[in-house]
């Protein structure tokens, strides 16, 4: 397998990013929705935006593995390298015509995230990062800009999200059942964000933290080097940073000492 630099790796991630685009807009407000056998919806955007993504690191890397959303996994078991793959996170977004679903693309090289974009194409804005060169934010074409994540605050001045009400005592599934309640009344600020657009705010230091109850790893290997760059925190719901992006969920925070007393609310 031919070495890569974290530059290469996360401008060819960049280039992914903008293949993806031109499928999703295309089909954005005109696609017909169907329902997958796990309940969730897709359209012919999630597929061919994932195709074209699949065909190209196939064209360049031939020796990676690619996991995605739509078509599960390929590529050799022994590769060192993954690219996690989902086309539009947040389709029900993106069905109904609201323009902040993204697409994220993360690399993992030996395990490890080392790199990843989000992507928003109907907003034209992009956080992304690769591992020790710190997360940006760019408009269009525009000049990226450095982040980071909000200076250190305790939960009761904290600006705190969540995708949803899912897998907590609000609406429990099973193996999952945080008390979200609790976080709602001890944060200063809460509100329901969504999707990846949530963390994306926690690396512009929007927000000070984001919960995300249940969660593949498509959804997890992109934000996780971006939250890291930026100065933050991620780890899943059980506190754990190791293997975060195969672990279920994920907490994003500014900093160590909010990041626990989240958890302590929500357990």
């Amino acid at each position: 397998m031919p070495p890569v630099t974290d530059d290469e790796a996360l401008g060819f991630a960049l280039e992914l990013a903008r293949l993806a685009e031109g499928e999703i807009l295309a089909r954005f407000r005109t696609a017909a929705v169907e329902r997958k056998p796990d309940g969730t919806v897709v359209t012919e955007a999630d597929r061919r935006a994932e195709q074209v993504m699949r065909a190209r690191i196939a064209a360049r890397f031939p020796d990676d593995a690619v996991l995605g959303e739509e078509h599960g996994r390929s590529g050799p078991d022994s590769a060192r390298r993954l690219w996690v793959l989902d086309p539009i996170d947040g389709t029900v977004w993106f069905t109904l015509g609201v323009p902040t679903f993204g697409t994220l693309i993360g690399l993992l090289e030996d395990g490890k995230p080392v790199a990843g974009v989000i992507h928003f194409p109907a907003l034209g804005e992009t956080v992304y990062a690769a591992r020790g060169q710190g997360c940006h934010w760019r408009l269009g074409e525009g000049a990226p800009q450095r982040v980071r994540v909000a200076p250190p605050t305790r939960l009761r001045d904290a600006r705190v999200s969540a995708g949803g009400p899912q897998g907590s005592d609000i609406l429990p599934e099973p193996g999952t059942a945080v008390n979200l309640t609790n976080l709602v009344r001890a944060s200063g600020y809460f509100r329901f964000v969504g999707d990846c657009l949530q963390h994306a705010l926690v690396c512009q230091g929007r927000l000070h933290a984001a919960v995300d109850t249940v969660m593949k790893p498509w959804d997890i290997a992109a934000l996780v080097p971006c939250v890291r760059e930026a100065g933050g925190v991620a780890t899943g719901l059980d506190g754990r940073s190791e293997g975060v992006v195969f672990g279920g969920s994920l907490l994003t925070s500014c900093n160590t000492a909010l990041h626990e007393e989240v958890l302590a609310a929500l357990h």
